[in-house]
């Protein structure tokens, strides 16, 4: 059993064994859920490590992450006007 702190701004330092242990690095995106009997820390995994394989590309943007979520908005915004023109 380990023990931390909530500091004055929200943050919690995860004891570093437990953060290998859970596989959690610098920048890992986590799901929090409260519950009744307190809150749960899941790691999401990151679209890059999903997908890494499946498409051939000649340059890779330093954010995969930020890139995907912004060519899937630009495909809604015009799926959205091609939506309204009907």
């Amino acid at each position: 059993m380990k023990t931390t702190k909530v500091d004055k701004r929200g943050r919690v330092v995860i004891p570093k064994d437990l953060r290998e242990k859970a596989k959690l690095k610098e920048g890992t995106t986590l799901k929090i859920t409260a519950t009744e009997k307190g809150i749960v820390l899941e790691p999401l995994e990151s679209i890059a490590d999903k997908y890494f394989g499946a498409f051939k590309v000649t340059r890779w943007p330093e954010d995969l992450d930020e890139f995907v979520v912004k060519a899937m908005r630009g495909w809604w915004e015009q799926k959205g006007s091609e939506l309204r023109s009907l």
